[in-house]
Order: structure tokens, then sequence, then C-alpha cells
């Protein structure tokens, strides 16, 4: 009976250790912006985040709009919000996939020329994303370079696997592993060291993840916080931003490239 129970808690242990392997999906095409959550003022983005999103959806015509993490009832009230937020940015279009059926949604990603993922409930999102086939076709486009942003839920989708999201696991996810294109585990909503109890809270949080998940990398962006991964390289454009690795932990500079998520030569 003791060496059946050990056999157990070894198992248990084996699980707990391993965590699902996830290899980056990249091409120097890739084109990818994260923002951290919190990114709008009303109907409008905010200021600090309106040119790198500017320079990022240049030459757009329609952004498609995946609004999943969304309740139901209130994606009506987020489009509107965001066809203004994007009308006022740039006088680009936009169109929820929500207007569809999943036929219809499907050409909706297949003929955008830009690509926005809304905040919510990250594993909503990631289970839609898979139900519906639309992770692939997601994960081809950008690939391919269509601009992809997403914030928060949309942000956490975007890197390897949902990790560190702040969510309660709502819904069923058939893995972890989300779209891939972004190379880190992303954390958004990460507070900031004025609020210390939050920011010391956070921190913890994060290095006990990363002591059972220790080949992994968190980058932790906070409210109205953005990140840019272009031509293989990542740089925070707005906002605060840190880098956790093993049990190291580093705050970015506004600006700086990320050495830690670029492609190891």
């Amino acid at each position: 009976m003791k060496r059946f129970l050990l056999l157990i808690v070894s198992l248990l242990s084996l699980g707990v250790s391993r965590a699902e392997r996830v290899d980056l999906q990249t091409s120097k095409a890739a084109s990818v912006l994260v923002c951290g959550g919190s990114m709008m003022n009303g109907d409008q983005f905010a200021d600090s985040v309106q040119a790198v999103m500017k320079t990022h959806y240049a030459g757009c015509k329609k952004i498609a709009l995946v609004l999943h993490a969304t309740l139901p009832e209130d994606r009506d009230r987020m489009e509107e919000r965001l066809r203004k937020a994007f009308q006022h940015l740039g006088g680009f279009a936009v169109e929820s996939l929500h207007r569809h059926d999943r036929s219809g949604q499907r050409a909706l990603l297949e003929k955008a020329d830009g690509i926005f993922v809304g905040g919510g409930e990250t594993f909503v999102l990631l289970s839609d994303l898979y139900r519906s086939g639309q992770i692939d076709i997601l994960r081809r486009r950008v690939l391919a370079g269509i601009p992809f942003g997403g914030t928060s839920a949309g942000a956490n989708v975007a890197g390897l696997l949902i990790g560190t999201t702040n969510d309660f696991p709502v819904t069923f996810v058939p893995t972890r592993r989300a779209l891939a294109v972004f190379p880190a585990v992303i954390n958004p909503h990460h507070p900031l060291p004025a609020n210390k109890a939050d920011f010391d809270g956070r921190v913890g949080k994060i290095k006990a993840y990363l002591r059972f998940n220790p080949d992994e990398t968190v980058f932790a962006l906070s409210n109205a916080a953005i990140a840019r991964l272009n031509g293989g390289r990542v740089t925070l454009e707005a906002g605060a931003g840190w880098v956790y690795h093993g049990a190291g932990v580093r705050e970015l500079k506004l600006g700086e490239e990320v050495p830690e998520l670029m492609p190891k030569s």
C-alpha cells in the first residue's frame, strides 16, 4: 500500500512539474501588438497608445474584431466603442465576428487586413477559438504578416500558452496552448510598484508559477502598456513592462528592445 501511494505521488509530481511544451510560431513578417489592458479612455484609445496603434494598423482598410471573450449581451456595445475608437485613431473601419455565423466569421478573418482581439474571459476566448477552428486561421494570417493586436485576454492568447492570465477557468479548454505568435507567456494588468501591496503580491504569484514552470518566460504589462513584435524584435512601446524568468524579474525601459525574447543565434 505504501509503495502504491508513493507511485501515485510520483506520478502527480511528474504531471505538475512537466508543463506543456509550446514552440514559438513566428516569421519575419509577423507584426503582433499586445496590451496589458485598460487601453481605452471612454470611446477613444488612451493618448499613450495611439501612436503605436496607428503605426501598427497603418494601411488597414478593415479590421476584424474578435470579441469572444466578452459576454454575448455586451458585444454590440463593445463593438460600437471600438468602432468609434478606431475611427478616431485613423479612420479605420471595423467589423465584429459576432455579427456572423461560423462560416461568415471565417470569411471575415480571411478577408480582413487587420485583427484586434478584445479582453474579457481568457478561457472562454481560447475555448471558442479552438471550437470554431479560428485559432488556425488567425495563426496562419499572423505569420503571413497581417497586423494582429490583442488586449488583456486578447494579449494572453497571442502568447505561447495561457498560464498567468489573472482569470478564473470558467470553461473547459482542450489545451493551454495559445496562438504562440508572441515569444512569452503574457501577464496583463500588472500592478505598478507605487501600489506596493498589489505589486509585491503579483511578483510573488508569478515567481511561484515559474517554480512549477521553470522553462517559461513571463512577459508582464501594466494597464495601457503595449509591446510590439515587429521584424523579429520585441519592443516596449508604451507603459510599464517586466520580464520574469527563473527566480529573476527585470523591469523594462520604455522604448527598449527585449533581448530575453529575441531568437537565440
